[in-house]
């Protein structure tokens, strides 16, 4: 979603006093405010047809006179918000919301002409990110950095067999994890805190943690034999990510009021290591990782630029390339906790100023090799760009495939076939990660990683996006009309009504 409170349109408040000619109008035509309410394509309708095609144009719901039923709510995948579902009115004003990311602002243009329809097509792969304004950089290093998550869950049972495995697998852990929190600071920069962020945090964060966290209890039940049993103090498998992220975009404004923020976050992630914090909350993890996000939420857009020129894709290869070579020497020599971010100075075997020493060491090859990874992501649309905008999906579930090939002896068979073996369990690892983020598996689960809140559930002061309340303004009071003793009020589409009150621009 666009949460910008720097660059959202703010007008004074302004009051006329009674018999007193009505203010100019600053906002958009009447024309244009009623297009602000038109749905529109929602963050994963990006990914909506199948075949990768969109379809015609929707009509309109059928009034109440027509005698039919009103249209049933879409699912979030299917790209279609009708107008009165939650997030409607956010689509309509442009806010766009990403999973595992945050906010994503739209490209700056002129405002929708009413006359194009109240309803956008569902647009396929080709079209949709030049009318969702979505940046095709941004959604292909969250496709890729989840995509690397899958392969590293699908390594970590065989690492310990092949060296060549272990070394690829160092060499993952040492920059995707950290880039993978920038890109959600990044997108994350727009949070303030308004009652429709709050409620986006809930259905897409809180509830997908503790639904899987049961999908995970079940699992332990049906394969380990164990009482069925939910633990969300104890993150399981890639849960903790969910959880971290949850407490990190809840501080984002807090990080605006403090000075030099990254340096902070960097003291509060060094001071964690001399910590017994244990597996609760994953609190370890969350304060270890938690630079990289507050580095991205304070990186601008134009601070990403130069990572998508040819110059700096020229360097990133031999980086990358001498990373892999060092990765391969340091197998045998150093352990995973390092990179893992679970253990502290103590478990480690280290005394202090060793440890400060070799965390800041971490943090600059993990700054190198995330610039060296966001060098090498294609700024252009590309077959796989549609799938970033459903990241979340093969982010929870592929690891109830892993769990599952786990528990039935899958990968005692890949460490027997040999290097062989992993090259096509690597190839199924790819499969895996594309098929969990079509539009046939979110149509069936996305009551599970992206519902709805209920309206019910909603707060009876939170103002809808696009109101004048949401957007701190006061309404703006016109003179009465001559005769009628009563002021006006703009309808649903925008226009003004005889006889109501009328908000601000």
């Amino acid at each position: 979603m666009a949460w910008d409170p720097f660059t959202d349109t703010f007008v004074t408040p302004s009051r006329t006093a009674p018999g007193a000619a009505a203010p100019p109008r600053t906002g958009p035509p009447d024309g244009d405010a009623a297009a602000r309410y038109a749905p529109t394509v929602s963050a994963l309708g990006s990914c909506a047809g199948p075949d990768g095609s969109g379809g015609g144009a929707l009509p309109g719901p059928p009034g109440p006179a027509s005698g039919l039923p009103g249209p049933a709510p879409a699912p979030p995948s299917s790209g279609i918000r009708r107008p009165g579902e939650p997030g409607a009115a956010d689509e309509a004003r442009g806010v766009r919301e990403d999973d595992l990311g945050g906010a994503e602002r739209p490209a700056r243009g002129p405002h929708r002409r009413p006359d194009r329809g109240l309803h956008r097509r569902a647009l396929g792969a080709s079209a949709a990110g030049r009318q969702s304004g979505r940046d095709p950089f941004l959604d292909n290093a969250r496709f890729l950095l989840v995509l690397l998550v899958v392969l590293e869950h699908n390594w970590a049972p065989v690492a310990d067999a092949m060296r060549g495995v272990e070394a690829a697998s160092l060499l993952v852990y040492s920059f995707h994890l950290p880039a993978l929190a920038l890109v959600c600071g990044h997108l994350s920069r727009n949070f303030t805190g308004r009652p429709d962020q709050m409620r986006r945090l809930l259905t897409h964060l809180l509830v997908p943690y503790l639904v899987f966290e049961a999908a995970f209890a079940g699992m332990r039940t049906l394969f380990w034999e164990q009482p069925f049993a939910v633990t969300p103090t104890r993150p399981s498998f890639a849960c903790w990510f969910l959880l971290a992220l949850f407490v990190w975009r809840l501080t984002a404004p807090l990080w605006r009021a403090v000075r030099w923020p990254v340096a902070f976050a960097a003291l509060l992630s060094v001071a964690a290591g001399f910590t017994d914090l244990g597996d609760e909350l994953a609190l370890s993890q969350l304060l270890m990782y938690w630079p990289w996000f507050v580095l991205g939420l304070r990186l601008r857009a134009d601070r990403l630029r130069p990572l998508r020129n040819r110059a700096a894709r020229r360097w990133a290869l031999p980086v990358l390339a001498a990373a892999a070579v060092g990765a391969w020497w340091a197998v045998p020599r150093v352990s995973r906790g390092w990179l893992l971010m679970e253990a502290g100075a103590h478990e480690l075997g280290l005394r202090p100023l060793p440890y400060v020493g070799v965390r800041l060491a971490l943090f600059a090859l993990g700054g190198v090799l995330v610039a060296a990874f966001l060098a090498l992501v294609p700024a252009r649309r590309t077959g796989y760009t549609v799938l970033g905008a459903c990241a979340l999906y093969p982010f929870l579930l592929h690891g109830l495939v892993v769990e599952a090939v786990r528990q039935t002896g899958g990968y005692q068979v890949v460490v027997t076939g040999g290097l062989l073996a992993v090259v096509g369990t690597t190839v199924l690892a790819v499969g895996l990660t594309m098929l969990l983020g079509l539009p046939h598996v979110r149509q069936v689960l996305w009551p599970l990683v992206e519902p709805s809140l209920p309206g019910w559930l909603h707060g009876r002061a939170a103002a809808e996006p696009g109101d004048a309340a949401s957007d701190g303004r006061l309404p703006r009071v016109r003179a009465p009309q001559q005769g009628s003793g009563r002021a006006a009020e703009p309808h649903a589409g925008g226009a003004r009504v005889p006889g109501r009150v009328a908000n601000g621009g």
